[in-house]
């Protein structure tokens, strides 16, 4: 079986995570299931009531999104597997259900494998139904055995173009997940703020979490199941 993206990145590091965030990021390509989570979001979406009309442009792409709620429900899938350019991947598709609708939001983790002098997998995101958008992803363990993950140095991806995104503009993400010994259940964190602007978009929530088998031919060896692919896949990094 293959090794967990999220162990590649951590290496012994990965044994700090609490025992319930070590089966939770163990999922691995060819391991014949896939992750399921259910939960409610305390707060999702963008608070900033003036700047939801700039992110309804960007709805179609499954990244962004204009609504805010409180106390909304959501479904997450953990697929792990290799992307068609041969890198440990983990693909996680979640499904928000507004009132007014559910949105999709979804992304590719992949490891790029360390070289000669590198002791641990570096971590890059694409984001978004069509990988337009990719950012480093950092990530270690806090002293109370939670995961923490930064996103930094974003790029964008538009035809033969790589357009990085300097400082000024570049909005980082960051998300901390861990296990609530007095719920029984995994509770997130993600912020991404913007310098010029502030706090884009927030979500925060709990949520159980549960391994399911595929189905006989619904996803073959390492791929990814159709449903969960992509419109585009993005080889550069």
């Amino acid at each position: 079986m293959n090794t967990p993206i999220y162990h590649l990145a951590l290496g012994q590091d990965f044994t700090r995570l609490a025992p319930e965030l070590q089966e939770y990021f163990s999922l691995a390509a060819g391991s014949g299931s896939y992750g399921i989570g259910e939960g409610v979001f305390d707060v999702v979406g963008c608070r900033q009531k003036w700047l939801r009309p700039l992110l309804a442009l960007t709805g179609s792409e499954e990244a962004f999104f204009p609504e805010y709620g409180e106390g909304i429900p959501f479904r997450i899938e953990n697929h792990a597997h290799v992307d068609p350019f041969g890198r440990p991947a983990l693909t996680a598709r979640r499904e928000i259900y507004f009132p007014s609708g559910t949105r999709l939001f979804h992304d590719t983790t992949s490891a790029v494998l360390p070289g000669r002098d590198d002791q641990n997998a570096r971590l890059v995101d694409h984001v978004g139904r069509h990988r337009r958008m990719v950012t480093d992803l950092d990530v270690s363990v806090t002293p109370e055995g939670r995961l923490r993950g930064v996103s930094r140095d974003s790029r964008l991806f538009l035809g033969p173009l790589r357009i990085p995104l300097p400082a000024a503009l570049d909005a980082r993400a960051y998300a901390e997940q861990w296990w609530d010994s007095a719920e029984g259940k995994h509770r997130i964190q993600v912020k991404v703020i913007q310098p010029q602007i502030g706090l884009v978009l927030v979500y925060a929530g709990r949520f159980d979490y549960r391994l399911a088998p595929y189905l006989p031919g619904a996803a073959p060896g390492t791929t990814l199941p159709r449903y969960a692919e992509p419109d585009r896949w993005e080889k550069r990094i």
